[in-house]
């Protein structure tokens, strides 16, 4: 299953650029058909969601990516907003204070 190096160019890098890996508990990747590595689906579209998995585990291009925790994204709940010189997301109370 896993994706042909053909489509590890120059484009799909700038696509992998943004992406995150969201690790997720086994039944929340069931319930959400795998989002987590929703990132797979951009890259081969013709991948139904149920083969996602398998796809990232056998690719090792796919797995050179941010991981997202579920803490780590809890905690950026209360990032609202880019800050342009910082590079970064920030909360609200950046901009008050």
């Amino acid at each position: 299953m896993a994706l042909s190096l053909v489509f590890f160019k120059k484009p799909v890098n700038s696509r992998m650029k943004g992406c995150s890996y969201y690790q997720l508990p086994a039944v929340l990747r069931w319930f959400t058909g795998n989002i987590g590595i929703h990132h797979v689906h951009h890259i081969g579209t013709g991948i139904p969601n149920y083969n996602l998995q398998r796809c990232f585990d056998e690719t090792p291009e796919l797995q050179d990516i941010h991981v997202l925790t579920m803490r780590e994204s809890l905690g950026s709940l209360w990032l609202n907003l880019w800050d342009e010189e910082g590079q970064k997301l920030v909360g609200f109370r950046a901009v008050a204070g």
